[in-house]
């Protein structure tokens, strides 16, 4: 079977191009090619300012959580959970240089008969938790409350969903201006920054319904059928040939597979709040590389050739999905992070000061590739699995 025939009958793009065809008339804002949406300021009405406004879920990786609590009892996956619906708004904000004083509230619509009140718990306290332990590390968030819907007739398990609103001077705002001769600073998603408790297998929130379905195993969907979608073929559902306590090696440590890939989205926020305090004026541009993988960049230049030819190591959790999926390594740059899901770009004397800051937390970094002109925007991977290129 096909790799976009898998995704196809999955009913998930890595590409997104219907939506992004849906929204292609809609206004973009202040400054289109900024990582978010930049509006003038509403809250007050200041011409100095602008407003933010960010939305994103957990996507589906609260499925894989779901079946990981049922299978083993351990609640503290719902906390991931709430980290990676959180990191998905923040992180993007951050990338234009929203690093402070972020409004936050939430949106969870639950089957009530399938998740507890346990789990809501879980989910909403560590929400405070994670707000106490960012303002620790100097970025001040605000909670603002939020909805939890019992919604079962629309929604199998949970969806778990995070709105953020901010509000900076126009002059701290950073709109990527990438430029030949730019140099590219990628930071890891993978190992243990100074601020986590464990080891982090660098997924993210994107490329869940591949990894799960193509990693774990078919008995799942007999046993948790509400965990996907019963209009799917069954020959793409949990075809994969591991369980979820099944574990690996990594660092000498035995990690559960299933916890290994349902590792929290890292936040770069205080990494990037010191980016911001020390570089500003050298930074030309920073991507989250979300949904879009190593190849999200390209929706954000105008005539330049993004070329990344020493990227960080894939690490094992990525290795670990290509094996069990048999997806191409071309496929698996356009979906998954990789081991680097932040990106900076900015001239070749600052690059070190960045690699840093970023390995003072605990996160590896270096230098990752380059910026040349181009007739065409396009992304050039040299891979140890081959060379691809992306268009946009």
């Amino acid at each position: 079977m096909g790799e976009s025939s898998k995704y196809e009958m999955r009913g998930v793009s890595a590409t997104k191009a219907e939506v992004h065809a849906a929204i292609a008339g809609l206004d973009k804002g202040l400054f289109p090619r900024a990582f978010c949406k930049i509006l003038p300021d509403f809250a007050a009405g200041d011409p100095a300012y602008c407003n933010l406004m960010h939305a994103d879920t957990a996507g589906t990786k609260p499925s894989l959580a779901y079946l990981y609590w049922k299978e083993t009892g351990d609640l503290s996956v719902w906390e991931g959970i709430a980290q990676d619906a959180l990191v998905m708004n923040l992180d993007d904000m951050a990338c234009v240089g929203c690093v402070d004083d972020i409004i936050l509230s939430s949106t969870i619509g639950r089957n009530k008969g399938l998740i507890p009140a346990e789990v809501i718990r879980t989910i909403i306290q560590y929400t405070q938790r994670f707000v106490d332990e960012m303002k620790q590390l100097g970025v001040n968030l605000h909670l603002a409350g939020g909805e939890t819907a019992d919604v079962g007739d629309i929604v199998r398990t949970i969806d778990v969903g995070y709105t953020a609103f901010g509000r900076l001077a126009r002059k701290d705002l950073l709109v990527n201006h990438i430029q030949p001769g730019n140099v590219i600073v990628g930071l890891a998603s993978y190992g243990q920054a100074t601020y986590e408790t464990a080891y982090n297998g660098g997924m993210g929130s994107n490329g869940l319904t591949s990894a799960r379905h193509d990693v774990f195993q078919h008995s799942y969907a007999a046993a948790y059928p509400e965990s996907f979608d019963p209009a799917l073929p069954e020959a793409v559902v949990y075809i994969g040939g591991k369980k979820l306590t099944d574990t690996i090696d990594i660092n000498g440590k035995a990690i559960p597979i299933g916890k290994l890939v349902l590792s929290p989205t890292r936040t770069y926020l205080p990494v990037i709040k010191q980016l911001f305090a020390e570089l500003r004026p050298h930074l030309h541009g920073m991507i989250h590389c979300t949904g879009g993988g190593q190849t999200k960049v390209v929706k954000f230049i105008d005539n330049v050739a993004i070329i990344k030819d020493n990227l960080l190591p894939v690490p094992p959790l990525f290795s670990l999905i290509q094996e069990e999926a048999g997806t191409s390594w071309q496929e698996m740059y356009q979906v998954f992070n990789m081991g680097q899901r932040l990106e900076v770009y900015l001239p070749p004397a600052h690059a070190a000061r960045v690699v840093a800051i970023s390995q003072s937390f605990g996160i590896d970094a270096q230098v990752i590739g380059r910026v040349a002109a181009s007739d065409q925007p396009q992304v050039s991977i040299h891979s140890p699995y081959g060379q691809f290129t992306y268009y946009e």
